[in-house]
């Protein structure tokens, strides 16, 4: 039997499934439960007004609450936290306590993932110089940063109250520390849609050789229907695996299967009423569309050589330079929000690559000249205005050395640290050349400026044009958003 014969079947079945005497009664019976039937789609979202924009086109582009400074977002997120001590947070005090005994009021009542019992402190590992008209404390391990210093607002005093990475990850992209909410690319698509028909509203680039500790939940979409979720794109191989159409169907083929099997779900969806159906048609009809688009928007190759030097793109290599230059490309197509996730982060000490005098310095090379390009480039096409660019981790780095188990470890290493960590962004209504928030005179505590994790995502969803108060999807009975109970804007690194 051929594909296009099967094809057929399959939907000749479904269609006698409908005369079979189960699906009578199931008919007959529906009246009785209409009410209580009602109430229950509500509780899972699936209001009125939610149904009736996704029996459109889910992802058509929709006007924001207010007028909007940014159009899109690149989140740059370095999954393993970095040290702020040894590029932002400038603390001389702490190089003077290099190896002393760690004061017990830093331990007490407090909780680490792996310090125990009195560690030492660790000066900073790296030379900072101040840059630009700002001012701005860089260290050496940035130096091509170093020289956009008055385009970014850095938060000197980010604060989150998860210490491991699987939870602080999930925190910081989906506002919860537990499985199961919308990740904040989800919400802003959710909210806004996309410019453009023929590529995901949300597309993930991951570097680094693996994904974040909290796996692809950090860029799912949780409640919320799934065509809202993030769209796992490679730099290596098929941008997104099984785009090309299998051996001995044509394009037509493939558009007359999608036909097909897209009759089958609305013929469901009238029956069940599930908004799922409605984004399994929806995804069908982008991935036919995403044939074509995607595979030209992700080749780089055809990037003028000083694009590429200016990156230090390799083509055809899984890298964070290569993810930088198509989050670039991907904006200037409409995509609504680019998530970039570089993993290796982690400097505990435990061997060379997570030493932070010395893999720490290698990390920092492979970041530096692409995201410095990533801000030029887009600042000379006349996007930064309209991007919003975000720079973190998931949580700080401690002032004391890691004694892993209370003993030494064979290399500098700094355990997690939740009190401060530092994190940046620029473009899109964002002040230039600013610092928000202070840390004590070691780094380890906020003592002004405090933000939190929700606060970050309330000044995103603000710059997009929303009140993080009202975007809200029902769900199990009560209205929920990426803010939770919590979060207000940053408002004095808004321009």
């Amino acid at each position: 039997m051929t594909k296009h014969a099967r094809l057929i079947k399959e939907a000749n079945d479904q269609t006698l499934r409908y005369f079979t005497r189960r699906h009578f009664l199931m008919d007959c019976v529906k009246g009785l439960g209409a009410a209580a039937f009602s109430s229950f789609l509500a509780s899972c979202g699936s209001s009125s007004k939610t149904l009736l924009d996704l029996a459109g086109n889910p992802m058509a582009p929709r006007v924001p609450q207010f007028p909007a400074r940014a159009k899109s977002v690149i989140y740059l997120h370095m999954a393993g936290a970095p040290s702020q001590l040894e590029l932002f947070d400038y603390k001389p005090a702490l190089q003077k306590l290099h190896n002393q005994l760690c004061p017990p009021s830093l331990l007490e009542g407090k909780k680490f993932a792996f310090i125990r019992g009195v560690p030492k402190m660790l000066g900073p590992q790296a030379i900072f110089s101040q840059h630009g008209e700002s001012r701005a404390w860089v260290s050496d391990h940035l130096p091509h940063f170093a020289t956009m210093a008055d385009e970014v607002s850095f938060l000197k005093a980010v604060q989150t109250d998860q210490f491991n990475h699987g939870p602080a990850q999930l925190l910081m992209q989906t506002g919860s520390a537990r499985l199961g909410r919308p990740s904040i690319g989800s919400w802003v698509t959710y909210g806004l849609g996309s410019e453009n028909d023929n590529l995901p509203g949300f597309v993930v680039l991951t570097s680094g050789g693996k994904t974040p500790d909290a796996g692809k939940s950090v860029w799912g979409s949780g409640f919320l229907p799934s065509v809202y979720q993030g769209v796992q794109c490679r730099t290596k191989g098929e941008p997104v695996l099984y785009l090309t159409d299998p051996e001995g169907m044509s394009r037509d083929l493939r558009k007359e299967s999608i036909n097909a099997i897209n009759e089958i779900n609305k013929q469901e969806y009238t029956t069940f009423g599930d908004p799922e159906t409605l984004s399994r048609i929806s995804q069908y009809e982008l991935a036919y569309k995403m044939q074509i688009s995607v595979p030209e928007v992700m080749n780089i190759n055809k990037e003028p050589d000083y694009i590429h030097e200016m990156y230090g793109t390799q083509p055809g290599k899984e890298s964070f330079a290569n993810n930088c230059l198509l989050a670039r490309k991907l904006v200037e197509k409409g995509v609504r929000f680019v998530q970039l996730y570089d993993w290796g982060w982690d400097s505990h000490g435990t061997d060379e690559n997570l030493a932070i005098d010395y893999g720490f310095r290698n990390k920092c090379r492979e970041i530096d000249r692409p995201i410095t390009a990533l801000l030029q480039d887009l600042k000379q096409r006349g996007l930064l205005d309209e991007t919003l660019v975000v720079w973190g981790g998931e949580f700080g780095r401690t002032p004391m050395q890691e004694n892993r188990d209370g003993k030494d470890m064979p290399f500098l290493g700094r355990d997690h640290h939740v009190e401060a960590f530092t994190m940046w962004m620029a473009g899109a209504g964002i002040k230039k050349g600013f610092s928000y928030g202070e840390t004590d005179e070691i780094g380890y505590a906020a003592v002004k400026g405090k933000v939190a994790i929700n606060d970050i995502h309330a000044t995103i969803l603000q710059q997009l044009g929303f009140d993080h108060e009202k975007l809200t999807y029902q769900f199990q009975g009560r209205p929920f958003r990426l803010t939770d109970t919590g979060g207000k804007v940053i408002t004095p690194i808004l321009s």
